[in-house]
């Protein structure tokens, strides 16, 4: 969602490319751009004003450090100021002193709020708390349906009392179940509204008056734009959130909305919403944001969405077959499902360095390769899964193979070629070798080191893309200097 924004800023950086320091003349051009930026992104004019003044302020009071260029250090001064801008660190959500802990759900009809809710409650599941949905909207038709059927869905418990009760009794009502029941927390899904209106105002009142939250987190669309805002501040003003969650994330939004609802509210972002899968909600990092947003990626997130889908036993057994070369098709096409669990493919993508300078059509096309793949693998027989090197043999084996799945017979050794490429260098990094530049598989150019990509949550290291070994193989590597083996 921050492609075009990242892109703008980068222009702020040419700016400064060349230049021996920063000074007053230069960085204006640079920050005229970064305004520029900013606006375009939707986020709130009163934010641009204030977070271009404070950078401003800091680069000119900067001292240039020894050996860093003057758009390099003006990068380091823009980061930590989207850093301070989103709320400086992670924050958590409360716990009450006394269980079970409240959680007030708020927001416009049409934001999510209903399916924040479970995912929230899949989260603190996944952190071994329990916790109750509790449904008051009796106004959406079907939305109580909706809640039971995610509470099912994820295995939490949904307290309800049908469309004819009043929803401050529900509250008070699911409340009091939840104390009896000892559940570590409740949410409150209330209702939403079409717009911002007295009577949806009064009743939250008076919810939030009987019910007493821990945490009341509004539900913000990330594609409202500037509108995020002053929603933000309505809310704040009449009944006092804090905290919020911003949905769609992993939409075409322009992110104006993660750079000013904090600033506005002076309360938290504590998770974004990034696909429609329950399961996908993710604590709110302002550093790592701010390391998207200026395309440096997200490893750190990449990494913990690895750790959540593997099982560690069989991560393992996966490095003992790198390491005796014994990696098949069987595996191969397991790690390729373990990614898609992770995930939209484009969206992984993204979140390593350098990766976000991809072009649409080259994540698209890679998306077109793994399903192939995917299928020329599906036609092999379990024998040719386990036994690669009976496909290097025969021929009649890979026409009967790019036939059964509708390719060119091309394309069948193109992948058994890549893949044993594949499967010699992943040997190499188990031994300490380190990351090589592995062989993109055919039909993705560009994308070095595609080849091993789906491998990655299972080699038994954290997948740090430009990791290094420091074995005798790595330290062979470094001395010779042979072509073509270049770092990730």
């Amino acid at each position: 969602m921050f492609d075009a924004l990242a892109d703008r800023l980068e222009d702020a950086w040419k700016k400064l490319r060349g230049q021996d320091k920063i000074s007053d003349a230069n960085i204006q051009d640079a920050l005229r751009e970064v305004r520029r930026a900013l606006l375009e992104a939707d986020v709130n004019l009163q934010v641009v004003k204030t977070f271009t003044s404070q950078v401003q302020a800091k680069a000119q009071g900067a001292e240039v450090v020894r050996g860093v260029r003057p758009d390099q250090q003006f990068i380091k001064i823009v980061h930590d100021e989207l850093v301070a801008l989103m709320g400086d660190s992670n924050v958590p959500l409360a716990q009450g002193d006394t269980a079970p802990t409240v959680v007030l759900m708020a927001g416009l009809q049409g934001t999510g709020k209903t399916t924040a809710s479970a995912k929230l409650a899949l989260h603190l599941r996944k952190e071994n708390r329990t916790a109750l949905l509790v449904a008051t909207d009796v106004y959406r038709p079907a939305a109580i349906d909706q809640l039971v059927t995610l509470g099912k869905q994820i295995n939490v418990p949904v307290f309800e009392m049908g469309t004819e009760a009043n929803p401050v009794d529900i509250a008070r009502a699911g409340i009091a179940y939840g104390r009896e029941q000892g559940i570590d927390t409740v949410i409150v899904d209330t209702a939403g509204r079409l717009q911002i209106d007295g009577a949806m105002m009064a009743e939250l009142k008076q919810i939030k008056a009987v019910v007493e939250p821990d945490e009341v987190l509004l539900v913000v669309d990330a594609m409202t734009g500037q509108e995020a805002a002053n929603l933000t501040l309505t809310f704040h003003e009449e009944i006092g959130i804090t905290g919020s969650i911003l949905t769609k994330m992993d939409g075409d939004s322009r992110g104006g909305a993660a750079l000013s609802v904090r600033q506005i509210s002076g309360q938290p972002i504590k998770f974004v919403g990034v696909g429609e899968k329950v399961e996908a909600l993710q604590p709110f990092y302002p550093d790592r944001m701010a390391s998207r947003i200026l395309g440096m990626g997200d490893v750190l997130t990449l990494v913990e969405k690895a750790q959540e889908e593997v099982d560690f036993a069989d991560a393992e057994a996966m490095a003992a077959k790198i390491m005796e070369a014994k990696f098949d098709f069987n595996d191969f096409i397991k790690q390729m499902r373990l990614i898609k669990s992770m995930g939209s493919f484009s969206g992984l993508l993204k979140m390593i360095p350098g990766m976000n300078k991809m072009s649409s059509d080259q994540l698209e096309q890679g998306e077109v390769q793994l399903k192939r793949i995917e299928s020329m693998i599906n036609s092999m027989t379990m024998a040719e899964r386990q036994n690669p090197e009976l496909l290097s043999q025969s021929p009649s084996r890979r026409r009967r193979i790019a036939k059964g799945s509708g390719h060119k017979d091309k394309d069948v050794q193109d992948l058994i070629r890549n893949f044993q490429q594949m499967r010699s260098m992943m040997q190499q990094m188990g031994q300490g070798g380190g990351m090589p530049g592995m062989p993109g598989m055919p039909g993705m150019p560009g994308m070095p080191g595609m080849g091993g990509m789906p491998g990655m949550p299972g080699m038994g290291r954290p997948p740090m893309p430009g990791w290094r070994g420091s074995g005798p193989a790595a330290k062979k590597k470094k001395a010779k200097k042979k072509r073509g083996f270049g770092e990730l």
